[in-house]
């Protein structure tokens, strides 16, 4: 009997033949959406046909990141995944993991592509972004020589200053060989030595501006070391050159305002610059002036001949107040004196003898105060007013006090 074989073991045998296919496990396929459901676990289940046949899809949740759109019924796309057998069906499909839109869908998904890698190699930083010069005397323009771009710069920038040159490097802007144009241009007017630089062109379609879309050229702006102005399109337009450069103007009219001064203006600023100025010089003069007179008086008083000055008549003022304080001093030492002159005077011995009494001393000079100090016979001196007298002791008698003699 011949080898039978169960239906789980023929769908494993094909899934395995799938899985050794190296095209199948990666290969873009291009076809019309149709049967597309978002399902509530993420998953997203679609096919995609064509004027002969289909094919089954499955994008996982885990996917997902490879979309940027969502899908719907008839967008022409191109899918990129591996094909491979569904066993409990015994179907294959599709396995998806990018979807990106075909035709113009597919130049915005590979705008969106690397507009994703520069912005995370830095490029689109602002701190590599250099600032634009306020007064320029040169600008370089890289757009085509012919074309409404090229004559709004030029009317624009004329009109806000003559005196500005402007220098064009007449550059492809749109078709084969464009990118490699503009990277020359950029490249030749860096070389030359602008102080700013105009790259851009008129509005169209993405097709149209797809050249400043191109790497090329994000990358010929990013190291200029020129700053750049991007002027691609209209104001809805956006590129690649935008998000590089140093500034995005919405428009090549508006770029012309952005990188030329106007003249007129900035001459009448000037002008006021120079009224406020002189203004400023003015009165920072008289300032400095008065300044000057102030340091001038101080200096005259600080001088060692206004110090000694000052300082003598200090010593004139200290010896004056000494004077008047040694006078009122030796006024109330003389009134003191007096005072006690009185008082010395009233107890002087002499005022006593003045007033009638006398004054007896011993032999020895002794004060005789009692008769008990002297005895019949000793010699005494009496002293009175105007002189003194010897005597001799015949006899004493004394007197109790508040009793007479002899009693």
């Amino acid at each position: 009997m011949r080898n039978v074989y169960t239906v789980k073991q023929v769908n494993a045998y094909i899934k395995n033949m799938f899985a050794q296919d190296f095209m199948l496990n990666r290969i873009y396929v291009k076809g019309e959406v149709s049967n597309c459901k978002y399902h509530t676990s993420g998953h997203i289940y679609f096919s995609l046909k064509d004027e002969s046949g289909t094919i089954p899809c499955v994008m996982f949740a885990g996917s997902r990141s490879g979309l940027s759109f969502r899908m719907q019924e008839g967008q022409q796309v191109i899918a990129l995944g591996s094909v491979s057998v569904y066993e409990r069906d015994g179907k294959y499909q599709l396995y998806a993991k990018e979807i990106i839109l075909d035709g113009a869908g597919l130049l915005y998904e590979k705008f969106e592509m690397l507009k994703r890698e520069l912005e995370e190699m830095g490029m689109f930083a602002q701190e590599y972004k250099l600032p634009i010069p306020k007064y320029v005397k040169t600008v370089g323009i890289v757009t085509a020589p012919t074309g409404a771009a090229v004559r709004d710069i030029i009317n624009i920038a004329s009109r806000r200053n003559p005196y500005v040159q402007l220098i064009l490097y007449p550059a492809l802007v749109q078709g084969e060989g464009a990118a490699s144009s503009i990277v020359r241009g950029i490249e030749t007017l860096e070389k030359k030595g602008v102080d700013v630089m105009i790259v851009g062109r008129g509005g169209g379609s993405m097709e149209d501006l797809w050249a400043f879309n191109e790497e090329a050229v994000a990358r010929a702006i990013f190291h200029c070391r020129v700053p750049v102005i991007s002027a691609v399109g209209h104001e809805t337009d956006t590129t690649i050159a935008d998000y590089v450069s140093d500034l995005r103007a919405p428009t090549p009219s508006a770029a012309a305002e952005l990188a030329v001064y106007e003249y007129l203006g900035t001459a009448g600023l000037m002008r006021e610059y120079e009224i406020r100025l002189r203004r400023t010089i003015t009165q920072r003069i008289s300032k400095e002036r008065m300044r000057s007179e102030q340091a001038a008086l101080k200096l005259r008083f600080a001088h060692p001949r206004q110090k000694l000055i000052e300082k003598r008549q200090y010593a004139a003022d200290m010896e004056q107040k000494l004077r008047m304080l040694m006078k009122r001093s030796l006024e109330e030492k003389k009134h003191q004196f007096a005072l006690y002159l009185e008082q010395i005077k009233g107890l002087s011995p002499l005022e006593k003898l003045n007033h009638g009494y006398s004054y007896i001393e011993g032999a020895k000079g002794e004060n005789i105060k009692s008769v008990k100090q002297v005895s019949p016979g000793d010699i005494i001196q009496a002293y009175v007013t105007d002189g003194y007298m010897e005597a001799e002791v015949k006899s004493m008698t004394e007197v109790k006090p508040g009793g007479r003699a002899g009693e």
